[in-house]
């Protein structure tokens, strides 16, 4: 046992440690860089003690070299840029040199470096610099983003051998005026795709047709490069790398034996503590709500249903166990789930070493989006310096940044993945040294069930990457900003996984694109250009929040939300003060400052779903497990008043709002009537019975895709108009669908009992935010039956069974 690991035990109260994993030391399996890499590579390579490859190094970089499209999924740490730097440079420095003709390229190397964020571009960026320079001066490496000005534009793009950039400034700048970037198309022969397993749901479908766009512009000028996909560990990596190409997976080279050293580790399961005071008993054990929340300005109050004392918050569990941490001479990071968390966790970390080790208080900060570059650039030098003992960080530190060798790292809540999980506590451990990790479970179903079952994390394999490029609300936008880059021609369909021309002719139809001997074109007569149309990473669209009083503004919230969070009548916090909301506006909410503190809103939404027709089904004897299209309807009817202090409903306003519809995917199972009744469900309790087992379903399919709860939706019903049955959905919250309701369709039986076992391994009485209850639920969680839910999945697993 560690150090670090008794002192947690000695802090812990009896409980909260439920598991404890050990992840055993690996040693290095070393190998020798190929002889094609080239004098100058080794040598820069050697000073940086990296003259003796690992071996899946270079058998990547064999791959890469030898022009196949390859995928390296590997652990943090474990030197994946090198597998596309070296064979790059090595290039660059031949073709300077004269001593080869690059496979009868014409022009000279150029390659392009996509990153999830600005951030992981720019540590790239600075660390392949200085590799650039001691290879050969005259390589030219250099970033363009957003940020970029544009003489540094013009100079990446006249000069640069190496383009290092994100997905939106490749479909907003560089597609958009693909002419002025000739020069690096003619040579491109490298597309390099950084933290692919961050590339799901809609972004990565979106992403996909990027790279898609950026491939065919680039054979249009006579170029073919290789695409390098470097992940974290991931379930079937060459079918998301084909899926996201359009190709087949038999051209995907998958490196995915990782020969770098490991540390041990220990890998602590951590429930939150017990409160023991009535002093405790307030708002502090309600969950900080996370950002992308639709009910992000209220909390959810969690009543005790059976349990002796309500669980401290997760971000307080996590700010005082990094506290302890840096106390105990440990250098940490702490992973929370939203931005405004990180700066609750921090400063809990600081108000606990402020009673315990003043000297220390200082050492602690919060790491996250929106804070200047320069700031951000400081404070990851004073961690890796040794000034700053811990950070407080979301996801942003997970994504490839060179923090690494850390004694410990806190992980607050299930990141969304098992590779997102594997890529944080992978921070965590030295040379020789043992690491330590701490999952800290929130009050929720998925979270909760992790705690149960250490095996979820001892013995998982990672996810299948998920995400859709035939989304017709994804696809189409992309064909039409395709051809305005370039007129699409007979060619094309195989490059979008169209199986003919048939889809032009229909966007020819619709006045998109007009047809001309040289194929499809844009028609700019549509009004906004086809790329402005595309908004990778969602919606885009917000309602501003402004104080009727000051006339400044509090803040945003998607406009998908608006409905749900900002509705006339809503009670809105704003750093923990309440504003009351006057007026909903198409792109604002007028709020002036709501005097009565003890009152909270919670909207109240009626919702439909349409089977627009069925993809798959399976009979289960007693019903029906099927996927397919749908439409879902909502509204809010009117919001709920309850007492902020105990909860205590007040009644209910009505409003009359729009309904708004949203086609997507859905999974839904059906059940007779007679089989519920018969397993002692009575008829007045089916719906809460359904409703709990939508709930706790919704909150556990993250476990077996990649996505959150929030990225769902669903509706359970007695009696559904088109099943003539009762039925539960769970669908994409998404238009189109972003792939995880069918991942939940395939995952079937493992899905269920898991829901099952949440659940059943609850010790409330009639439902917690452990097991049914949901904090976005629009009937604020009525009616709910717990043993209902447990009865009726019962059934539903063992007519599964069967049907297998």
């Amino acid at each position: 046992m560690s150090e670090l690991l008794e002192v947690l035990k000695q802090h812990a109260a009896p409980g909260q440690i439920t598991g404890v994993i050990n992840v055993p030391e690996r040693p290095a399996r070393m190998s020798e860089w190929p002889g094609w890499v080239q004098a100058e590579v080794r040598s820069a390579l050697a000073a940086r003690g990296a003259e003796n490859p690992w071996i899946h190094q270079v058998v990547a970089a064999e791959s890469v070299h030898s022009g196949h499209h390859t995928v390296v999924a590997t652990g943090t740490g474990s030197g994946k840029s090198l597998t596309a730097w070296v064979p790059m440079l090595s290039s660059l420095v031949a073709a300077r040199s004269g001593r080869t003709s690059l496979a009868g390229m014409k022009f000279r190397p150029t390659a392009l470096y996509l990153a999830p964020t600005k951030a992981l571009a720019a540590d790239q960026l600075a660390a392949l610099a200085r590799l650039a320079e001691d290879v050969d001066p005259r390589i030219a490496i250099a970033s363009a983003d957003g940020d970029t000005d544009q003489t540094a534009r013009r100079w990446a793009r006249d000069y640069a051998d190496v383009v290092l950039t994100n997905p939106d400034f490749a479909h907003h700048v560089m597609l958009t005026g693909q002419q002025r970037w000739t020069r690096l198309w003619r040579g491109l022969s490298m597309i390099v795709i950084d933290e692919f397993h961050n590339y799901r749901g809609m972004f990565g479908a979106h992403v996909a047709l990027v790279v898609r766009r950026l491939l065919r512009v680039a054979k249009y000028y006579g170029a073919n490069p290789t695409v390098v996909f470097l992940s974290a560990t991931s379930g079937d990596p060459a079918g998301a790398a084909a899926r996201f190409l359009g190709i087949e997976r038999e051209l995907i080279t998958v490196v995915d034996q990782d020969g770098s050293p490991q540390g041990s580790k220990e890998i602590v399961l951590w429930q939150c503590r017990e409160m023991e005071t009535e002093e405790d008993e307030g708002n502090e054990h309600f969950e900080d709500p996370d950002e992308d929340s639709a009910e992000a300005p209220v909390s959810v109050s969690a009543p005790t249903n059976g349990r002796e004392l309500p669980r401290r918050a997760a971000n307080t569990e996590a700010g005082e166990l990094t506290g302890v941490l840096v106390e105990s001479g440990a250098h940490a990071l702490t992973f929370v789930r939203s931005r405004p968390g990180t700066e609750s966790v921090a400063q809990v970390a600081r108000t606990w070493l402020e009673e315990h080790s003043p000297a220390l208080r200082a050492t602690v900060a919060a790491y996250r989006g929106g804070y200047l570059p320069e700031e951000r650039r400081q404070l990851e030098h004073d961690l890796r310096s040794g000034d700053l003992r811990a950070l407080a960080s979301t996801n942003a530190l997970e994504l490839g940044i060179d923090i690494a060798g850390l004694d410990a790292v806190v992980v607050t809540g299930w990141p969304g993945t098992h590779a997102s999980f594997a890529q944080q506590i992978g921070r965590a451990g030295r040379a020789g040294k043992t690491g330590l990790a701490v999952f800290v479970g929130r009050d929720n179903p998925l979270d909760q069930y992790i705690l149960a079952n250490p095996a979820e994390i001892e013995d998982a394999t990672s996810e299948v990457n998920v995400f859709d490029p035939a989304n017709p609300s994804v696809l189409i936008p992309h064909l039409c900003a395709a051809a305005s880059e370039l007129p699409l021609t007979p060619h094309d369909p195989p490059v979008f996984g169209l199986p003919d021309t048939s889809l032009f002719e229909v966007l020819t139809e619709q006045g998109f694109l007009r047809r001309r001997p040289a194929g499809w074109f844009w028609n700019p007569t549509m009004g906004e250009s086809a790329h402005n149309a595309i908004n990778l990473r969602g919606d885009g669209t917000t309602v501003t929040i402004v104080d009727a009083e000051s006339g400044g503004i509090l803040g945003t919230v998607a406009s998908g939300q608006a409905d749900t969070s900002v509705y006339p009548g809503a009670v809105y916090i704003h750093q923990g003060t309440p504003y009351l909301v006057e007026e909903l506006g198409e792109d604002f909410a007028l709020v002036r400052l709501h005097r009565d503190e003890e009152i909270r809103t919670y909207a109240r939404e009626e919702t439909n779903v349409e089977i627009l027709d069925v993809e798959e089904s399976r009979d289960l004897g007693i019903g029906v497990w099927a996927t397919g299209r749908v439409v879902v309807s909502s509204r809010v009817i009117g919001y709920d008043v309850r007492r902020n202090s105990d909860g205590l409903y007040l009644g209910m306003v009505p409003l009359s709002m729009p309904v708004r519809q949203l086609e997507t995917v859905g999974t839904w199972w059906t059940m007779k009537e007679a089989v519920i009744l018969d397993c002692g469900v009575e008829r007045s309790d089916i719906p809460g019975a359904l409703h709990g087992a939508e709930h706790a379903s919704i909150g556990i399919l993250p476990l077996f895709a990649t996505c959150d709860r929030w990225d769902l939706g669903g509706l359970s019903t007695a009696g559904h108009s088109q099943t003539g049955e009762p039925t539960v959905f769970v669908h994409d919250a998404l238009h189109g669908g972003s792939g995880c309701a069918r991942r939940g369709f395939d995952a079937s039986l493992q899905w269920i009992e898991a829901t099952l076992s949440v659940i059943a391994n609850c010790n409330c009485s009639s439902g917690c935010p452990r097991c049914i209850q949901s904090p976005k639920c629009g009937n604020n969680n009525d009616p709910l039956s717990k043993d209902g839910a447990r009865r009726v999945l019962l059934q539903l697993r063992e007519a599964m069974k069967a049907a297998h």
